[in-house]
């Protein structure tokens, strides 16, 4: 078999991986060596190995290299963990992030800049220019065995000692863990710098841009930094911020997409206005691809035991999956907890399309958070108004159902039309939506709020900045704690139909 096919790639990757942790606990519980030497490994790996989630894996292994016990699921003790950035559960999951994993993440970010030599209109004065990336804070949590804080900090800890002239904020305004206080330190530093490139996540990057436009006095961010022609963005969805964030643009900047994922760098925009990013199959992660269906996750989105996964040369084109990764951080056939969807095969070239607990299915209606994402951004681009956030509840009504909406918007805005444009946008995108809509999905509601409320209630769990995204669908406890908190802080600022 090439290993220039995908497939022999991503034996060659699993055959690495195996062959580094077969003498840890894991290893030799699930017996690497015999896998490595079966006629088929993956194939052997699958059938040897059983799946994992996090709170499994936690409490079988993770949990001993918290408490500093080293060679459990990779070799030798684990010096950072990353704290998972989603609001979907109360408390914090610790990824482990290893030297071996941080290595691979810098080596995938190199072939991805290289691809820009690709882009047809690419400004070579931007490359040597700052590189402003707004993740979270540098200063970790510290015990007696560990750090622990966000990916994008650990990361710009060990950021290679070549880029640290281009890195902005600096390492004194990354230290800072106070996300306002952050904030208005980089405003104040943003006329000392030349900035060519742009990375975070999205709502983050808008409001610090909107910060800078409005201390100084600006039309729009390119009269201070003129050179700023490309923005490296990722973890959502950047459809929903574009009509927003592009009134804040003097000229067209390019846009790359990026999946850097706490658990690794799994995939990247290779090519200029592709619509999908390229699978990282040559470097540290084997994937495994579970259908996302009903034969394989219940109707809350939990995974069965033993799961149908295929492997890179078995999956096809305009199917959901759900990622299983192994990678050089001991995460086994770990459920990442995305779904995607092939959009060019022969280039392995994927787009996200959700969560496997994020989708609303009360009737059978399987609204996607891609669906989502498009309807707010036909609604964004028809009413010429920024909906930087929102997101959607199921909930009873008539003794049938109904979908609540939350939606972010500071302009004024026709409310009824808002509803309606919406509710035909979804109709448009998703049959079985339209369906249901006609039967036991009776009605959806709006409720439009001001920008702030989100991000306020992100302060309240302590998920101000760096990583954390709102979450696209509310559920169960997190539901009864955001309707508390609008009912407690809006006091008639909201606009209901």
């Amino acid at each position: 078999m090439s290993r220039a096919t995908p497939r022999g790639q991503q034996l060659r990757v699993l055959k690495k991986l195996l062959s580094k942790a077969r003498y840890t606990e894991f290893g030799q519980k699930y017996g690497f060596d015999s896998i490595l030497m079966a006629k088929h490994a993956g194939k052997a790996f699958q059938q040897r190995v059983p799946t994992y989630d996090y709170n499994r894996i936690y409490q079988e292994f993770w949990y001993k290299t918290l408490e500093g016990i080293p060679d459990v699921c990779w070799p030798g003790p684990i010096k950072y963990f990353a704290l998972s950035s989603g609001t979907s559960e109360a408390a914090s999951k610790y990824i482990p992030i290893t030297k071996d994993l941080i290595r691979s993440n810098t080596i995938t970010s190199m072939r991805h800049l290289i691809t820009l030599a690709g882009y047809h209109d690419l400004n070579l004065k931007a490359l040597p220019k700052g590189w402003l990336m707004l993740g979270g804070s540098t200063t970790l949590q510290k015990t007696a065995t560990y750090y622990a804080g966000d990916l994008s900090g650990i990361q710009q800890r060990n950021i290679p000692f070549w880029f640290q002239r281009l890195y902005k904020p600096g390492k004194k305004i990354a230290q800072e863990r106070d996300w306002a206080v952050k904030l208005d330190e980089i405003v104040e530093k943003a006329p000392e710098w030349d900035i060519g490139f742009i990375v975070g996540v999205p709502a983050w990057l808008q409001l610090l841009i909107e910060k800078i436009i409005d201390r100084y006095n600006l039309k729009h961010i390119h009269e201070i930094w003129p050179n700023l022609s490309f923005y490296v963005h990722g973890g959502v969805a950047l459809d929903p911020y574009k009509v927003g964030f592009e009134k804040l643009l003097g000229k067209p900047i390019t846009y790359i997409e990026t999946y850097l994922a706490s658990e690794g760098f799994l995939a990247y925009q290779a090519r200029q206005n592709a619509k999908g990013m390229q699978l990282v199959l040559n470097n540290n992660i084997f994937f495994e691809f579970v259908p996302f269906d009903q034969k394989n996750f219940d109707s809350d989105g939990n995974m069965v035991e033993n799961p149908e996964a295929l492997m890179i040369h078995e999956v096809q084109e305009g199917k959901d999956y759900a990622l299983l990764i192994s990678t050089n951080a001991g995460t086994w056939r770990y459920l990442i907890g995305d779904t995607i969807r092939f959009v060019d095969l022969k280039r392995h070239e994927i787009i996200i399309t959700g969560r496997t607990r994020h989708f609303l299915s009360l009737v059978g209606e399987h609204l996607s958070v891609e669906n989502m994402n498009g309807a707010i951004k036909r609604v964004s681009e028809k009413m010429g108004v920024s909906i930087p956030e929102f997101t959607v509840a199921g909930i009873p009504y008539d003794n049938l159902f109904a979908h609540q909406w939350y939606i972010a918007c500071d302009d004024n805005v026709n409310p009824y039309l808002l509803k309606k444009y919406l509710d035909e946008a979804l109709k448009e995108l998703n049959d079985d939506y339209a369906v249901e809509r006609r039967h036991a999905l009776k009605e959806i509601f709006v409720n439009i709020l001001p920008e702030h409320v989100f991000l306020d209630f992100m302060a309240s769990k302590g998920k101000l900045g760096g990583q954390h995204k709102f979450p696209r669908v509310m559920k169960g406890h997190m539901l009864q704690d955001w309707q508390l908190f609008i009912s407690n802080q809006l006091q008639g600022a909201a606009i209901s139909v």
